[in-house]
């Protein structure tokens, strides 16, 4: 992976995206390790994590990691999930983050020279070409390493550079000493409702 001191970087973080490539290869985040990581790679401006919440529950899992982080030099962003009925009469939820990240990424843009986008999701081609076309560089951090990939083809291929989750794991890793073998395996579900995503700080231990 190459960076220029001199750049200014920006982080751009699907939240449900990264956690779901992480659980895929089998570690968690240390989110403290992750920013001090991109600190040194150059002028870090920004970091913003962008994540849905149910509102409705009295209790969300990810709402300790979302204090956290706010606290701890990220951005959020966030909204409230939206539950509908399907044709087939089944609930689901929605709590889709693009367009927010989207139109944040091409607002700061120029103020930035490097845009780090912690997704795998093919819908970010268009926005990555957009940014490429304002003389930005743009990196995609997600894993060619699970079957399926969970970055999209066109994805990787649009990106100035690619950088796999699973070559930053022992710089960003919760925990990076002994843990077992990673082996190839099937990435969990991405969705947003009931997931748990996992945080670390020396004065905090639990896992939400």
């Amino acid at each position: 992976m190459h960076f220029y001191s001199s750049e200014r970087i920006a982080l751009f973080i699907d939240g449900a995206n990264l956690y779901a490539t992480a659980k895929s290869l089998g570690f968690d985040i240390d989110y403290k390790r992750l920013l001090a990581f991109f600190r040194g790679k150059g002028q870090l401006v920004r970091a913003l994590y962008y994540t849905a919440l149910a509102e409705e529950q009295e209790y969300s899992s990810i709402r300790p990691l979302i204090d956290w982080l706010d606290y701890n030099g990220f951005t959020m962003v966030t909204k409230p999930t939206k539950e509908f009925t399907d044709s087939t009469g089944r609930r689901k939820v929605k709590g889709n983050m693009d367009i927010e990240l989207a139109v944040d990424a091409m607002r700061l843009s120029d103020a930035l020279d490097h845009i780090v986008l912690f997704s795998g999701d093919g819908d970010f081609r268009s926005l990555v070409s957009a940014l490429q076309q304002k003389g930005k560089r743009v990196s995609i951090v997600s894993t060619l390493q699970t079957q399926p990939p969970m970055v999209a083809d066109e994805l990787r291929r649009q990106a100035d550079q690619f950088i796999d989750l699973a070559d930053l794991e022992t710089q960003i890793c919760r925990d990076p000493s002994g843990r077992p073998q990673r082996d190839m395996r099937s990435p969990p579900p991405r969705g947003n409702h009931g997931m748990r995503e996992s945080f670390h700080d020396d004065d905090l231990s639990e896992e939400v």
